[in-house]
């Protein structure tokens, strides 16, 4: 390995870095330091997080500063706040023994003020979210036009999260003549539609495999039945006494839900997801932080920007939506070049996932079994005796009482005591799994599995009064296809074996039936998904509604979307859609789009 001292870094930067205990740089960081210390070029890094891409571009930001000018020098972009305080605090950090540097962070939830007092005395490095940056540079009050370098960190997640425009924007009020470096564990099209718009030439650098999982982290899929999906996580946290992890969900409500049954059950867990004040989640994530919860039940777009060392496990209890986001999720464990390891549970119908992220993320999964009852207390128990073996034992605070304590279970032999002892520390857990079912998916049960029944393709929708017919505002553009759609309900909809009718699926709609009596079901499957940024929404559609299948299907009436209760209101918007609206329904790349 080498030495950051080799890599060109100057003295008071060095001492900033031996102060953090680092002393050897990381892939990405040997290759581009040199690069940016020396040439004025643009770059795109492909590399997991993780891998030490702050130092990276950190170290050469500050040692290209000129500290005599106040003026603003760099920017660095970042999609959420957590993050964007974090790389500011990292960039601080390392030039702690650099005198006239200021670092100011600019995010949204918090005083607008305060900010801007800061912003005032001068500010030669910018770490913002886009939306902040963007209102500051609406009002006049930050002036990015003599920057240098701009730093796109994560920016495949700032497209999911929606800035495409606010990027547009405040690249198109930077000068010309400034270096861009695009840093993004992966590399969708949007990604590399900014490389190509914003970007002259660049360079590449990848850490690893374009779009690949890192190395040192252990991909698990466990197969059960729907119904069953808690209790599996309950067994994998059990098998796993130390485990420090994030729990992902696919929707708001399922992830309150998730939490609140953890909670319930004794477990240190609790939610993050957008309905959470700024308040509200910087205190969760100071208690996740501290280890006084182990788990984090959180939302893919909650957890973005998160940065948490030291995971152990991330575990999927739904699959993302969007295969992309399994990257970034598995990527939060197993870092700093320590092992981790990403969960799934899945169902039957859901093996062809694995076998997709399996292509992009270049790893094979392992397919494990969830273990049972006997394993689970075996396991417990053990780590409790391994506790009472290595326990420290306070001589001296202990000896007074110790005579009377003796004295009390002096009738007990040292099996009885033994037995007595475990069955205080352990009582619960023993009752709980004494009966325990086998969660597995049996080789029967595999052999059986059959789709969902299709009714007749002749039959008419609305026909069958018991079938109620449903309308989706997405369709062939945006990756779907019927069996995706009957996927989604098989998946979510927690009713085995829907009966499905027709479908019909067209370039930005698509038709479904599905029977009455499971209408809520159907609604609440859909809820809360997204597809590449877009809001599914989901209508049960009027007898009289018909599908369009020319050109008028590019442009459907706009649908009012789900509410967290799962209905879906009747209201129609009236005339087109927005400019905004069509211009993303026309151009956002669907790589990964399919439910």
């Amino acid at each position: 390995m080498t030495t950051f001292a080799e890599l060109g870094v100057q003295d008071t930067i060095l001492q900033g870095i031996q102060a953090l205990g680092f002393t050897e740089a990381t892939s990405v960081q040997e290759q581009v330091i040199p690069l940016l210390l020396t040439r004025q070029a643009d770059l795109v890094g492909l590399a997991q997080t993780g891998t030490g891409k702050t130092a990276a571009f950190g170290i050469p930001l500050i040692q290209l500063t000129d500290m005599r000018r106040r003026q603003t020098q760099a920017l660095v972009l970042c999609p959420t706040r957590e993050l964007c305080v974090q790389v500011a605090g990292d960039i601080t950090d390392l030039a702690r023994y650099v005198p006239g540097l200021h670092v100011v962070a600019v995010y949204g939830g918090a005083s607008i003020d305060g900010q801007l007092r800061e912003l005032r005395s001068g500010a030669q490095i910018i770490v913002a979210t886009p939306g902040r940056l963007h209102d500051l540079i609406r009002r006049g009050a930050v002036d990015i036009s003599a920057i240098r370098q701009v730093i796109l960190d994560e920016a495949d997640e700032m497209l999911q999260m929606g800035f495409q425009d606010e990027l547009n924007a405040i690249l198109a009020n930077t000068p010309a003549g400034k270096s861009t470096l695009l840093f993004s564990a992966t590399m969708p099209r949007g990604v590399a539609e900014i490389a190509r718009n914003y970007m002259n030439s660049p360079l590449e650098i990848t850490i690893g495999q374009r779009n690949a999982g890192a190395e040192n982290i252990r991909h698990i899929y466990y197969m059960v039945q729907a119904r069953d999906r808690f209790q599996a996580l309950q067994r994998i946290v059990d098998m796993n006494p130390d485990i420090y992890a994030i729990v992902f969900c696919r929707t708001r409500q399922e992830t309150k839900d998730v939490a609140d049954q953890l909670i319930q059950n004794g477990y240190g867990a609790d939610a993050l997801h957008g309905d959470l004040s700024q308040a509200q989640r910087d205190q969760v994530m100071s208690k996740f932080r501290s280890r006084n919860l182990r788990l984090l039940v959180a939302t893919d777009v909650a957890a973005r920007g998160l940065d948490v060392n030291d995971l152990t496990h991330v575990i999927n209890y739904n699959l993302p939506d969007e295969i992309a986001n399994y990257t970034h999720r598995s990527g939060r464990t197993g870092r700093a070049g320590k092992t981790g390891t990403s969960v799934a549970i899945i169902h039957m119908r859901e093996r062809h996932k694995i076998r997709e992220i399996e292509k992009i993320i270049k790893r094979t999964f392992e397919q494990g079994r969830i273990p049972g009852g006997r394993e689970i207390c075996r396991k417990q128990l053990f780590r409790l005796v391994d506790s009472v073996k290595n326990v420290e034992v306070v001589h001296e605070q202990l000896q007074p009482f110790f005579g009377a304590i003796a004295d009390e279970l002096a009738s007990l032999d040292r099996e009885e005591l033994i037995k007595r002892f475990f069955s205080i520390e352990f009582s619960k857990i023993l009752a709980m799994y004494q009966h325990a079912p086998d969660l597995n998916i049996s080789d029967r049960e595999r052999n059986q599995e059959v789709r969902p029944k299709r009714e007749e393709k002749s039959r008419r929708p609305g026909h069958d009064e018991n079938f109620t017919r449903f309308l989706i505002n997405v369709g062939k553009k945006d990756g779907v296809h019927p069996a995706r759609l009957i996927g989604q309900i098989n998946d979510n909809a927690a009713i085995p074996r829907i009966r499905i009718g027709k479908i019909e699926v067209m370039n930005y709609s698509s038709l479904l039936e599905a029977e009455s009596r499971f209408a809520s079901h159907v609604l609440r499957a859909f809820a809360g998904l997204m597809i590449n940024g877009k809001n599914v929404s989901i209508d049960i559609a009027s007898e009289a509604a018909r599908p369009r299948r020319h050109k008028s299907d590019a442009a459907p009436a706009a649908k009012a979307p789900l509410n967290p209760a799962g209905s879906t209101g009747q209201k129609k918007e009236k005339g087109k859609k927005s400019s905004k609206k069509r211009q993303w329904d026309a151009t956002a790349p669907f790589p990964f789009g399919h439910l």
